[in-house]
């Protein structure tokens, strides 16, 4: 076996992935297509193909075909409801450290805060179920840490997604905790180029191969300092597989095709019921265009005569009812049915009151599942600058969904009918809270006439107005 043989094995082996990865490339490939929508999805070629349909034919369906990226739309409600509030850290130590405020404004060294590093953490963990976040820290010499502030050599992370991780390994330790004792993940990819990491606690390996020319450009392997490879596993919901999650979308993705699918045969079912074919001789001259002519030879058959194929267009509302069908139980698989909907949906107050109880419940782990993924992303910060965590991370763990309408539209019947005067008090201050204003209400109170002496309860502001203009007081003023 000859040097370049060698080498493109060896470049073989390098790219290529455990079995679990192979397993499930597929499925991470089809999750983030149907979180991507627009090209993405359509040259991923996701619409059923006609027997006997060429290839122009199935390209001009996919591009009259509008894709309702189911997907997207609630991985961003979601998100927008966990991030609503911002976290609270509580940094102690770290508290006055320059690094670790550079860290907070830019911690993957892309202009990104960690507060978006986060967020966007948590989108792609509902997307595939889990990503990885790796910390590293440039080796620049430096003899102290004044060099290292002066150079902005720190920490920072970079979040990879399943599809970029190859392979890794578990060990576990004595104590029965696991930890990653290897880890290779693509870290750049640049036309046919590709920058290749490899991971152990005794050392780091940095590759760089040209896939097209079969060559390897470049290898660097340097030591491990930390003694540990510095990488965590963010899971959105954890599977019985150690390294992969559950995505949020993983069924509501198919559910998305179908209706895709089913869209492409409404329009085609529109498109022959508005524009029908005619079966017709070669020597038949038709036109095109509403109102056009056919020219028929004088010598024709009457069996030959031109004749339109008619089309039941009746299946077009059932293709509808089962869009809307899938739709319903997609919002229920997500929990969102209330959020997203569009239109009036007969549900009972208990029912919604149900249902915002259990997206809150769902949000509130994706909150503690980010808890945990920064704490360990503090812990290694700790561990490459010599600091002790200490501190404390603190995501929203409650989120208030509440169907606002239909609560005030109660208050307002309870308003009506109300006769004692604390109640209706009561019901307006709720409002109040609501509207977010401040409103000052009136305290029932006593006021005397200084003339004659008598007191009296007032029980509205008009009327307390009225008595001071006839010079009646509090009493004892």
């Amino acid at each position: 076996m000859d040097a370049s043989q060698i080498a493109s094995n060896e470049i073989a082996v390098l790219l290529t992935g455990n079995n679990i990865y192979h397993t499930y490339k597929e499925q991470w490939q089809f999750l983030l297509e149907s979180y991507m929508g627009g090209d993405e999805y359509r040259q991923a070629g996701h619409l059923m193909r006609y027997q006997l349909e060429s290839n122009s034919e199935y390209w001009s369906r996919i591009q009259n075909t509008p894709l309702e990226n189911h997907c997207k739309s609630i991985i961003q409600t979601y998100t927008s409801f966990l991030f609503r509030v911002s976290p609270t850290r509580e940094l102690n130590t770290y508290e006055n450290n320059i690094q670790v405020q550079d860290f907070l404004r830019d911690c993957d060294h892309d202009d990104r805060s960690l507060d978006q590093f986060m967020r966007d953490v948590a989108v792609w963990t509902s997307v595939f179920g889990n990503v990885w976040v790796v910390m590293a820290k440039p080796d620049i010499g430096a003899l102290s840490l004044a060099d290292e502030v002066a150079a902005g050599a720190r920490p920072y992370v970079n979040m990879i997604t399943p599809l970029a991780v190859l392979d890794w390994e578990w060990q576990r330790l004595p104590t029965g905790r696991y930890t990653l004792s290897y880890f290779k993940y693509i870290e750049d990819v640049n036309g046919s180029v590709r920058t290749v990491k490899e991971w152990t606690p005794e050392f780091i390996r940095t590759t760089v191969v040209d896939t097209e020319e079969d060559a390897l450009i470049d290898k660097v392997e340097e030591v491990n300092a930390l003694g540990y490879i510095p990488a965590i596993c963010a899971y959105n919901l954890r599977s019985p597989v150690r390294g992969i999650g559950i995505s949020d979308i993983a069924d509501i993705a198919f559910s998305q095709k179908h209706i895709y699918n089913c869209t492409s045969e409404a329009v085609e079912s529109i498109r022959l019921d508005t524009h029908p074919s005619v079966v017709t001789t070669p020597d038949v001259n038709i036109g095109t265009g509403a109102g056009s002519l056919i020219h028929v030879p004088n010598d024709i058959e009457p069996g030959l005569k031109p004749y339109v194929l008619s089309f039941d267009g009746a299946s077009i509302d059932s293709i509808y009812k089962s869009i809307e069908h899938t739709v319903s139980s997609i919002d229920k698989m997500a929990n969102t049915g209330s959020i997203r909907e569009t239109e009036s949906r007969v549900m009972s107050g208990i029912s919604r009151e149900t249902e915002f109880q259990l997206l809150n419940s769902r949000l509130s782990e994706k909150a503690d599942a980010m808890e945990l993924v920064e704490e360990q992303m503090w812990q290694i910060f700790g561990d490459y600058q010599n600091l002790q965590w200490q501190g404390e991370i603190d995501y929203p763990g409650s989120f208030n969904i509440r169907d606002t309408a239909s609560e005030v539209e109660q208050l307002r019947i309870a308003k009506e009918t109300a006769t004692d005067p604390a109640l209706v008090k009561a019901i307006d201050e709720r409002l109040a809270q609501w509207m977010d204003v401040e409103v000052e209400f009136f305290e029932p109170h006593a006021m005397q006439d200084p003339e004659t002496g008598n007191t009296r309860i007032v029980q509205t502001y008009q009327e307390h107005i009225d008595l001071a203009n006839q010079g009646w007081t509090h009493p004892g003023e």
